[in-house]
């Protein structure tokens, strides 16, 4: 990116002006630490010199010996021995010193969404998802959803769809808690979302990204992910079952081959097949699909979209998709605008309607007719 808009001088010069500021603070705590140690050792010498001064005095009165004034002189060295040893050790003590500030800083964030103090666990998704009157807006800015009421009954597959920041990636957002809504509630069986425990309710939701997310490590590691005591034979048949074990198995180390940071060693069409596969095996009663094919030539997205075929099948999906043809079959199409629910119902009825779903159809055929 930075050779791409040739940005090279400007860049160094922001690196420079940072490189800078850690060196001159880096000199000043050498000056320090140089003044410091040997101040310490002046000190301890002078503290020497006067007791050998006074004591070559005192030897003249009786009762103090040149025994007792060697012993004053040890003394004296073992009460300086440390601070000049710490002294050495200054340097170290500084960076020691920021390095700590910056992991308490980080240890001391309290997270927004915090978990109720009594959580209700729950194993089974057996009835509903209910919005009530959702208000939501991202910390200070305007509202981006106002108003939101629906319901999803378990087993339909219900489709989001509308125009680019009109709500619909805030509303999984919000049913995944990984934010809480301003006003209104989100109910699953009834129960809301902030009395579910953090880990009853992430095992219900599986979510498929439209950038798949590889850790670095292997292919097996990436896919043990959200169930790591799994067996082996259940992650082959896992990859099987979504047409992934092919290709796994035409790489050199099989599933123990290295995908490197972020997965960039596989395409991303096969880093989704992986993200999948963690998914099924995980086994959720909830499917979010945001936008999971956007990013894919045609052979990966029908490659993924069969897969995604074999997955949301008896389970509840909500689909976050642009593509429309893709929705045609959904129990419920929810057309969000601008932050409202402008429409909802299923294709045939939004068609016959010839309000803004009918208008998206349209225009998509119409830029596909165009080539």
């Amino acid at each position: 990116m930075i050779q791409a808009y040739v940005r090279q001088k400007v860049n160094r010069a922001i690196f420079k002006d940072v490189i800078d500021d850690v060196f001159l603070s880096w000199m000043k705590a050498v000056r320090i630490n140089g003044i410091f140690s040997p101040a310490v050792e002046i000190c301890s010498m002078i503290g020497t010199l006067i007791i050998y001064f006074y004591g070559a005095k005192l030897l003249k009165i009786n009762g103090v010996t040149v025994g007792t004034l060697i012993a004053y002189v040890g003394y004296l060295d073992r009460f300086w021995r440390p601070i000049v040893t710490l002294s050495n050790f200054y340097n170290q003590l500084l960076v020691a010193s920021a390095s700590s500030e910056r992991i308490f800083e980080v240890l001391s964030i309290q997270p927004e969404i915090k978990e109720d103090k009594n959580p209700v666990e729950i194993s089974t998704f057996r009835n509903s998802i209910e919005f009530k009157n959702v208000w939501f807006a991202y910390k200070d800015e305007e509202y981006v959803l106002k108003d939101v009421s629906f319901e999803i009954k378990k087993g339909m597959m219900v489709a989001l769809v509308g125009a680019t920041g009109s709500g619909k990636t805030a509303i999984v957002n919000l049913l995944s808690r990984f934010y809480d809504p301003q006003k209104g509630s989100i109910l699953i069986d009834g129960i809301d979302l902030k009395k579910i425990s953090f880990k009853s309710l992430r095992k219900l939701i599986g979510i498929v990204q439209q950038e798949p997310f590889l850790f670095s490590g292997s292919i097996l590691e990436n896919i043990l992910y959200g169930k790591p005591d799994a067996k082996f034979e259940e992650v082959i048949e896992v990859c099987k079952f979504l047409g992934a074990h092919d290709f796994v198995s035409q790489f050199e180390d099989g599933y123990y081959t290295q995908v490197n940071e972020r997965g960039n060693r596989l395409s991303t069409g096969q880093k989704q097949l992986i993200s999948l596969a963690r998914l099924l095996l995980q086994n959720p009663q909830i499917l979010i699909l945001d936008e999971a094919t956007a990013s894919l030539d045609t052979h990966s997205e029908l490659m993924v979209q069969n897969a995604l075929n074999k997955i949301m099948k008896d389970r509840t999906s909500i689909v976050i998709a642009h593509r429309l043809s893709t929705i045609k079959d959904a129990d419920l199409i929810i057309v969000m605008d601008k932050g409202r629910i402008a429409e909802m119902g299923t294709h045939d009825s939004l068609i016959r309607k010839k309000g803004i779903y009918y208008e998206l159809c349209t225009s998509q055929i119409r830029f596909v007719k165009a080539g």
